[in-house]
């Protein structure tokens, strides 16, 4: 494996002089760092996929998420079902309902919790066995 080294030809760019072939013909196909650089997901798109993947990060949100996606449910069930207390179950809905991998619809006194499109994406990255 070569060892990229990078030399500074002036103040402002950093030009790699040992690329291997792999890396370079792509990059240049692609107009090379400053190419890459535009195509580099934005800032604020990778602070939402931060979000999401530490909403993603819980054991209880997984399996929320799980339970959802077999059908919509209400909030006592799913208490029921993961053995949480009303307080902390809400700290995980609210996580979930935020970054909008779940909705609640009021229905008289209960939330009906079900899945969204992106609630879906979300729990199809993750492996069952």
């Amino acid at each position: 494996m070569h060892k990229a080294v990078c030399r500074k030809e002036d103040a402002d760019a950093i030009v790699p002089s040992k690329i291997p072939p792999e890396v370079l013909q792509p990059l240049t196909s692609i107009g090379g760092m400053d190419g890459l650089s535009k195509l580099v997901m934005p800032p604020e798109l990778v602070f939402h996929n931060v979000s999401l993947f530490k909403a993603l990060s819980d054991p209880f949100r997984i399996k929320i998420l799980s339970m959802l996606s077999y059908q919509p449910l209400c909030v006592c069930i799913i208490r029921e079902l993961l053995r949480i207390s009303d307080t902390r179950l809400s700290y995980h809905l609210k996580k979930l309902s935020t970054i909008g991998l779940i909705e609640g619809t009021s229905q008289g006194n209960w939330i009906i919790y079900e899945l969204t499109d992106l609630g879906r994406k979300a729990l199809s990255l993750c492996s069952e066995r």
